[in-house]
């Protein structure tokens, strides 16, 4: 068994409180009957669809993400302290945002150094001075947590841009609570179906003012996109368009999709591309998959866009060893959810550090995401390591590392049974005229043995996330 902290049983092996229940119905049910409610899962989620594009693939075909039938539960206190922390990070988060594109007092007082700012690729000058509505730039945000083998909770990064996963803690909910309702009738668990309601809520309360029905639409690159699912889910659910860049228009600075009926006007867009490719007359020229002139709009406060473009200098892997300071500033307050210890290669000494114990730590890119461009030391060749050194001696700014930790593990089945895999966890948080922290979110698995990378990309799983309502 792997070391670290089991979500399931303490170090005696003795079952855990909040999952006693589950426990219980794992037992006492017959192993082809759960073989048989793992093979339903695999065929649901074949025919509603919900698969993942790799990029890069040969094959260029959709995977399906696997699906595991064991939930990673959390019992009321637990969560409790976890939603009081991603409500306050959350916060000073776009506190932090609303400033650095406004009066930059933190850059001012030196608490976070300007440069690290400012000459951020993820820093949009062209954001510089807007006010946008009610001091909100991230309305959507995924926090990713783990749980070390001390049983601490730590964010491991923030994801501001256009977080995904959703749809997958929506469908997972669903599919559990098809294949065993028993459970869910033993016990309290919180929901997370109101999250498309919740979501439209929010995306509306950003519309611009005077607009009593405002019309919302999800702004997708298209189908070839990893997570075109995601898009034509949640814009389904919402019961909004959901729309690519060629059914989009500017006019007189008001946005417009061309529909079966004419013109109509769109208050609000959901954008699931990343900023570069927002609006060619604006970033990248050559983007085929946004809109002319929507920049503009956005600028004449003529449509809401959520995220705001520019939020990603907030969720840069180099600005995330600020974010406690961040808390300390805005809010006056101590973190309550702590980060992981973080060497920024920037710095001589940290470089240095990092160089003597590339075998031992994990290396990420200030801008990678979805587990490329990383390095994990203890499960890494000789070879690797080297050639990763010369990586980060030709940028060392590129560059952070963080101690190896043990993530928790969780039991999962495999083909050969039910073993301990590691996992995380993304809540997700929802900005407007107060914020709405989902009570789950979506628990992701590295499948592998041994493995600590957990991202649909590289081949992870997902489980169901309960969060028990009552008691401790």
């Amino acid at each position: 068994m792997p070391n670290g902290f089991d979500e399931m049983h303490d170090l005696d092996g003795a079952v855990r409180p909040h999952y006693q229940v589950f426990d219980h119905w794992l037992q006492s049910t017959p192993e082809a009957q759960i073989a048989r409610k793992r093979r339903e899962a695999e065929i649901a989620f074949h025919r509603v669809g919900i698969t993942f594009s790799v990029y890069g693939e040969d094959s260029g075909n959709e995977r399906l993400i696997p699906f595991d039938l064991v939930p990673r539960i959390v019992p009321a206190g637990e969560w409790r302290m976890l939603e009081a922390g991603l409500r306050q990070r959350v916060h000073a988060l776009n506190l932090f945002l609303d400033d650095v594109y406004g009066e930059q007092r933190i850059l001012r007082e030196g608490i976070v150094p300007r440069e690290l700012v400012l000459n951020n690729s993820a820093y949009r000058l062209e954001m510089r001075g807007i006010r946008v509505p009610g001091g909100t730039w991230s309305h959507i945000s995924g926090i990713d947590l783990v749980r070390a083998g001390d049983g601490a909770y730590y964010v491991l990064e923030d994801n501001l841009r256009v977080p995904s996963g959703v749809s997958y803690m929506l469908e997972n909910r669903r599919m559990m609570a098809r294949l065993t309702p028993e459970l869910f009738n033993r016990q309290q668990i919180a929901p997370v179906e109101r999250y498309p309601d919740a979501l439209l809520e929010i995306l509306r309360e950003a519309a611009p003012g005077g607009i009593d029905n405002p019309v919302v639409a999800v702004l997708t690159p298209g189908s070839a996109n990893s997570a075109y699912f995601e898009h034509a889910f949640l814009a389904q659910q919402m019961g909004v368009e959901l729309v690519e860049g060629a059914d989009l228009f500017v006019r007189d600075s008001s946005v417009y999709a061309r529909t079966t009926r004419g013109p109509q006007r769109v208050h609000v867009i959901y954008r699931r591309i990343n900023d570069e490719y927002l609006d060619p007359s604006v970033f990248r020229p050559d983007s085929l998959l946004g809109v002319p002139g929507l920049f503009d709009a956005y600028r004449a406060g003529r449509v809401a866009l959520a995220n705001a473009p520019g939020t990603g200098v907030g969720d840069d892997k180099s600005v995330y060893p600020y974010v406690p300071e961040m808390i300390r500033f805005y809010l006056s307050e101590d973190p309550i959810l702590h980060n992981v210890p973080t060497y920024q290669l920037r710095r001589e000494d940290d470089l240095r550090y990092t160089l003597d114990h590339l075998a031992e730590l994990v290396v990420k890119e200030v801008h990678g995401a979805g587990g490329y461009g990383m390095l994990v030391g203890p499960a890494s060749t000789k070879a690797e390591i080297e050639e990763f050194r010369q990586r980060i001696l030709a940028r060392p700014d590129n560059y952070i590392a963080q101690p190896t930790l043990s993530l928790s593990t969780c039991p999962t089945f495999v083909e050969s049974g039910l073993a301990p895999r590691h996992i995380d966890l993304r809540p997700y948080i929802l900005c407007g005229r107060r914020i709405h922290v989902i009570p789950g979110g979506l628990t992701r698995v590295a499948l592998r043995e041994g493995s600590l990378v957990v991202n649909s990309s590289q081949g992870g799983g997902t489980k169901d996330t309960w969060v028990l309502e009552g008691g401790a």
